[in-house]
């Protein structure tokens, strides 16, 4: 039997169908082996991770180049049927026309939604004046609405985890970008039940996401009841993999033992998996 391969245009109605009720896991992948296995587990929408894919580069988060980055995203999504959505940091410019130039770039790489952050990556500075966060997110709106509009924009507002944890500030900027069109909003570092009721209040009916970075005792089903439409895993996954590589490793190094390896996966396993994987594909 032929297998029919979703479009684009599929992808994209998929992703916005599944930010209209109920609440979903996006996990993020940081290259195609990953990608490939978290959708066969049934997931509905991946989403990329800025850190998780510099980091297997061997480079730090955010000095990755835009072209390394729009490489990376047409090669993510053409590798999986479900839609991804695209960590793209901060636009790769300061200025409003720079920032709408590469999520045009961002857009034509097929992804089914895309972030802006408003943050500055600098230390003294963290984040982008009022103004300026405003007129970068309305100048990347109009930048998908001539590309065709059909891309869910995700805007993040950064305060939480940049230095600056101020609720109030935070949901005066993400009610603002809700209203200069973003579809989706994000403030992640946010942390209590208080604080994401506040988030998911403020900006009521447009869907939240929630990041899940470290062990919580929240659940799907506790997350859902709070109002959050999207849950995301940031760098999450890939700190994972790093964590159970570098305690290995390390004790290799600096004891001489192998305990680390116990409980390893099978290369016959994982062989299986993206053999089947390739066969289904084709």
């Amino acid at each position: 039997m032929a297998f029919s391969v979703p479009s684009i245009t599929d992808k994209r109605r998929a992703f916005r169908a599944l930010h209209q009720s109920g609440c979903f896991v996006i996990p993020n992948p940081w290259n195609v082996g990953t990608a490939r296995f978290l959708q066969s587990q049934g997931f509905k929408a991946l989403a990329t991770t800025s850190s998780g894919f510099a980091h297997a580069q061997g480079y730090a988060d955010g000095d990755m180049t835009r072209e390394q980055v729009l490489a990376h995203l047409r090669e993510m999504a053409n590798a999986v049927d479900v839609p991804v959505n695209a960590d793209f940091e901060s636009g790769f410019s300061d200025s409003p026309d720079g920032l709408a130039e590469s999520f045009g770039l961002a857009v034509a790489t097929g992804i089914a939604g895309i972030s802006i952050e408003d943050s500055t990556g600098d230390n003294a500075h963290p984040l982008y004046e009022f103004d300026v966060a405003l007129a970068r997110l309305c100048a990347a709106r109009a930048a998908i609405d001539r590309a065709g509009g059909d891309v869910i924009f995700t805007a993040r507002s950064e305060g939480f985890i940049v230095g600056r944890p101020d609720l109030d500030e935070t949901i005066r900027r993400l009610r603002a970008f809700a209203a200069a069109g973003a579809d989706c909003l994000y403030a992640p570092g946010i942390k209590t039940s208080e604080q994401i009721a506040a988030v998911v209040q403020a900006v009521a009916p447009k869907p939240v996401n929630f990041l899940m970075s470290s062990a919580t005792h929240f659940t799907v089903a506790d997350l859902t009841a709070l109002g959050v439409r999207r849950i995301s895993l940031g760098g999450t996954l890939a700190r994972v993999a790093w964590t159970a590589v570098t305690k290995a490793v390390r004790e290799i190094a600096g004891e001489g033992r192998f305990d680390g390896l116990a409980g390893t996966m099978g290369n016959a396993e994982l062989n299986g998996f993206f053999h089947d994987d390739a066969k289904t594909r084709r």
